[in-house]
C-alpha cells in the first residue's frame, strides 16, 4: 500500500560539493554528535579513511570504534549492534553501498542519526528509507530510517571508478519506467499514487540532464538526484518513484546470473528494454545513455542473453503483488526480440 506520511523524514545536513569530507568532523561537531562510530568498506582508499580521522580528531569528534564490511549482510549488522559501545551519538556510514546500508541499519537497531557519507555514486541507496540486506542467503530490502546527513565530496566521488558513475546514471534513469510502471499499477489495481513523489522522481532525471558529464558538476547533479529520489521513496512510504519493472529483471539476474554486475548496469540496461515495452521515454533513456557513455561500457563487458531471457520470465515473480507492465502480459518473446535484433542494444548481449 502506497501512502503519503504526516511527518516526513529528510536529511537535516547535506553537503554536495568539494571538499566536504574533510570537514566532516565540523558538520558532526555543529550537530552535537561527540562521539561516533564509524561503518566503513573494507577496501575503502587509505587516504580517505585517514582524512575522515584527521578531520573527526581535529574538530574533537571522538571515534569510538571502527567496523569494516566485506558485505551487506544482516548478520553483519546485527553483531555490529550487540557490540555498539553504549556512549555512541551517532554512526557515520563510510564508503560504497554495502556499507552504507549496513551502517544505516546499525544506526535504525540503534535508533541514533545516521550520517552517510559515500566514496562513489553507483545507486541511490545512500539516501533511501530502507537498507538493501543480505538474510539467509537472499538480498532484501527492511525498513529503515533515513539518514539525518548526507555528505556527497564532489571530488572523492570523481575519483572513483567510472563505471560506479555509469551504474548510478542508470539507476537513475530507471525513475522514468518506474514512475510509468506505478501509474500502469493505479489504472490496473487501484493501488495508490502519490503526484508530489512521481513528479519529484520524474524531475530529477531531468535535472541531470542538463549536464550528464563525469565532472564536478556533474557529480554534484548526479549526487543530488540520487540523494532527491530517495527522499521522493520517503514522501509515499514506497519503493515505487524509483524502482519498477527494470528493478525486478535486475533483482532476477542477481539470483540466476553466473556473473551478476553493478545493480546500477543492470537496470540501466533494463530500463531501455521496458521503456520499449512500455512505449514511451525511449528517446530520452538513449540520449542520457549516449551522451553519458553508458553503452560503451556495458559493450565492454556484455551480458549473456541466455541469462537475461532467463530472467525476463523470473522477473514478474519476484515481487509478490507488485504490478508493473511485466504483469499486463507475456513480455519474454518481445525481450528476446529486442536483445537479438535491437541496433541500439547491438554490443551488449553475447549468446
Amino acid at each position: 500500500m502506497t501512502t503519503s506520511r504526516t511527518t516526513i523524514a529528510i536529511p537535516g545536513l547535506v553537503r554536495i560539493k568539494s571538499g566536504a569530507l574533510e570537514k566532516l568532523g565540523v558538520y558532526c561537531s555543529r550537530c552535537g554528535f561527540s562521539t561516533v562510530a564509524v561503518v566503513a568498506s573494507s577496501d575503502v582508499p587509505s587516504g580517505i579513511r585517514e582524512s575522515a580521522e584527521k578531520t573527526l580528531t581535529d574538530a574533537g569528534v571522538q571515534v569510538v570504534q571502527w567496523f569494516y564490511c566485506t558485505e551487506a549482510g544482516f548478520n553483519q549488522a546485527q553483531d555490529i549492534f550487540v557490540i555498539l559501545p553504549g556512549d555512541v551519538s551517532a554512526i557515520i556510514g563510510l564508503g560504497g553501498g554495502r556499507a552504507l546500508d549496513v551502517a544505516k541499519y546499525v544506526a535504525f537497531l540503534a535508533r541514533l542519526p545516521n550520517i552517510a557519507v559515500p566514496t562513489s555514486l553507483s545507486n541511490d541507496g545512500f539516501c533511501s528509507p530502507g537498507a538493501s540486506l543480505v538474510v539467509a542467503g537472499c538480498k532484501r530490502s527492511l525498513p529503515a530510517a533515513m539518514p539525518f546527513g548526507v555528505i556527497i565530496d564532489t571530488d572523492v566521488c570523481l575519483a572513483a571508478p567510472e563505471q560506479l558513475w555509469l551504474s548510478g546514471v542508470g539507476d537513475l534513469a530507471a525513475k522514468l519506467t518506474a514512475v510509468r510502471d506505478w501509474k500502469l499499477a493505479f489504472h490496473a489495481t487501484g493501488e495508490p499514487f502519490n503526484d508530489f513523489a512521481a513528479l519529484l522522481s520524474d524531475a530529477t532525471v531531468f535535472q541531470f540532464l542538463s549536464r550528464p558529464v563525469r565532472d564536478l558538476e556533474g557529480i554534484r547533479l548526479l549526487g543530488t538526484s540520487l540523494m532527491l529520489n530517495g527522499i521522493a521513496m520517503e514522501i509515499c512510504n514506497s519503493s515505487r518513484p524509483a524502482s519498477g519493472s527494470e528493478h525486478l529483471i535486475s533483482h532476477a539476474l542477481d539470483r540466476i546470473s553466473a556473473r551478476p554486475q553493478l545493480h546500477g548496469l543492470q537496470v540501466g540496461v533494463a530500463t531501455y528494454i521496458v521503456s520499449r515495452l512500455q512505449e514511451g521515454q525511449t528517446d530520452i533513456i538513449c540520449s542520457l545513455f549516449e551522451a553519458s557513455g553508458f553503452w560503451k561500457i556495458i559493450r565492454n563487458n556484455p551480458f549473456s542473453m541466455a541469462e537475461w531471457i532467463k530472467a525476463a520470465r523470473l522477473a514478474p515473480t519476484i515481487k509478490k503483488g507488485f504490478y508493473t507492465v511485466l504483469s499486463s502480459r507475456d513480455c519474454v518473446d518481445e525481450i528476446r526480440s529486442m536483445l537479438e535484433n535491437d541496433d541500439v542494444l547491438a554490443g551488449c548481449f553475447i549468446a
